[in-house]
């Protein structure tokens, strides 16, 4: 289902209207191959996670670690690994390290390139385990199609709307590609609302309203933080001659505001 809600953003308060104040942040700052900090974030190890994916992420800093730059990479690789696996990346998460409910999460991120290459940073409900997802609720701030450098997409996640009825939007860098430069991605999550943004320009929002009869908005309670490197997988399809590894996610920064009452 794609949404053309985008008429809800008008009249939508402007960021010079809101008063943010900083509740979290990770600007990745170490020396090259240092491991994210482990009272922020923690590995998932393992692969496929639902999605048929052709990696396994693992905890090593081949695959995810500082650059000494002021950059957290993951890093896609193409080799052999376990015996069962052609390929390893990297997905972090800050599952009982930090979970927040509304606000802004934003990330400053350079995006790899290549056919089956499917980088996202996005959000789970903290009552993952206890419910199932995707009742949990999943907000995907960004993902991205390896194959399609100029073109990023949001999602939002629930029962009754999810995988491949997921509501979503893409956004589409005009003359420019993602892996070219640094782009900030964001959402600004408010009570029965969350609108998403691509450098400071909002794509889409949704509401309520905006789910289909008889399901549930399950956004209105704490979601942890993922960043993660895919390799292959339902939505970007198999990697193929053309694409070319190791890829790396670079990460400037994350971080999550709260609105100043």
């Amino acid at each position: 289902m794609v949404l053309l809600s985008i008429a809800l953003l008008i009249g939508c308060e402007s960021e010079e209207e809101l008063s943010w104040q900083l509740v979290w942040e990770d600007e990745f700052e170490g020396p090259a191959g240092q491991l994210p900090d482990p009272d922020k974030w923690r590995f998932d190890i393992g692969s496929g996670w639902g999605n048929d994916q052709l990696e396994y992420d693992t905890d090593r800093p081949e695959n995810v670690s500082l650059t000494g730059g002021g950059h957290l990479a993951i890093t896609a690789r193409e080799e052999s690994y376990l015996d069962n696996w052609d390929y390893t990346s990297g997905r972090i998460n800050t599952r009982g390290r930090f979970e927040h409910g509304y606000g802004r999460f934003e990330a400053r991120i350079r995006l790899p390139v290549g056919r089956g290459i499917w980088p996202a940073f996005w959000l789970l409900g903290a009552d993952f385990g206890a419910v199932d997802w995707p009742d949990c609720g999943e907000i995907d701030i960004m993902e991205y199609r390896g194959q399609e450098p100029s073109i990023v997409h949001g999602s939002l996640h629930g029962p009754g709307y999810s995988g491949g009825d997921a509501l979503t939007r893409s956004y589409t860098l005009s003359a420019d590609r993602f892996d070219a430069g640094f782009h900030v991605f964001a959402i600004q999550w408010d009570t029965g609302r969350i609108t998403w943004y691509v450098d400071d320009t909002p794509f889409l929002a949704i509401t309520p309203r905006d789910l289909p009869a008889g399901t549930e908005w399950v956004f209105d309670h704490p979601f942890f933080i993922l960043l993660n490197v895919a390799v292959g997988g339902t939505f970007v399809g198999s990697p193929d001659s053309t694409t070319v590894f190791p890829q790396t996610m670079l990460v400037d920064w994350v971080r999550v505001y709260r609105r100043e009452v």
